[in-house]
């Protein structure tokens, strides 16, 4: 998080926040560059700045499950992530459903 831009940091945070409340027996880890959680053995949570939007990336299915709720929030989305515009707030009850239900597809 510390080499991400200033305007971004705060989104960064609070997403880490979110996913930590989201899935408190997740163990914090680094992979391909990105801060993340694992639970299992498998990474159920990651996200990054990028120089246009912050992404939060999941499992497929937790994407999948929360489709029309994400494009119901304007938000872009693929096969594993959405992503946020800065100009936009982080939507903190979509951020933590897509935890859970990515930590719940660990187990899968």
């Amino acid at each position: 998080m510390a080499a991400a831009s200033e305007s971004f940091r705060p989104v960064l945070h609070r997403i880490r926040s979110l996913v930590r409340e989201a899935l408190p027996e997740a163990e914090e880890m680094t992979a391909y560059d990105m801060p993340g959680f694992r639970v299992g053995g498998t990474v159920v949570a990651s996200y990054a700045a990028f120089s246009k939007h912050v992404g939060l990336y999941v499992l497929a299915p937790a994407i999948a499950d929360h489709h029309d709720e994400i494009a119901a929030a304007g938000l872009r989305s693929s096969k594993t992530g959405i992503t946020f515009p800065p100009s936009k707030p982080v939507p903190d009850d979509l951020v933590t459903r897509l935890a859970r239900a990515s930590g719940r597809h660990a187990g899968s």
